[in-house]
């Protein structure tokens, strides 16, 4: 080979290197995005088997992996006469935060996983 001819051949791998590691990227990108993705989804199916738990008593809910949950979410602290006061829409939006979402208009429906939210307690004082 002669030497031009090698290093027009070392710009074409380069190249074909610098594409790769490009589409190396956006895979990593999807990869993550997939996998927050799956995390928050476990996450809202666990709520959602305490929640059903909860609402049907006794009835043990299996998780995919066949382990029985027997947790039980918090009930409201003291706020029965307040809900019953202020009417059905507080009541379903207290009960919403209490079962682990978000109420405010930040984060509306995501779910809550670090504890409780500024925002939303605060919706709920007024």
């Amino acid at each position: 080979m002669k030497k031009k001819d090698i290093f027009t051949h070392m710009q074409e791998l380069e190249g074909q290197m610098e594409s790769i590691h490009g589409e190396l990227g956006l895979l990593k990108l999807e990869v993550k995005k997939l996998v927050e993705e799956n995390q928050q989804l476990l996450l809202e199916n666990e709520q959602l088997r305490k929640i059903l738990k909860r609402d049907h008593g006794d009835a043990r809910v299996d998780s995919p992996s066949g382990e029985k949950h027997s947790e039980q979410l918090p009930s409201p602290e003291g706020k029965e006469e307040a809900i019953d006061i202020v009417g059905e829409g507080y009541d379903n939006l207290a009960r919403l935060y209490h079962e682990g979402f978000h109420i405010c208009n930040v984060y509306y429906g995501h779910l809550r996983t670090e504890g409780d939210c500024l925002f939303c307690l605060s919706f709920l004082n007024k």
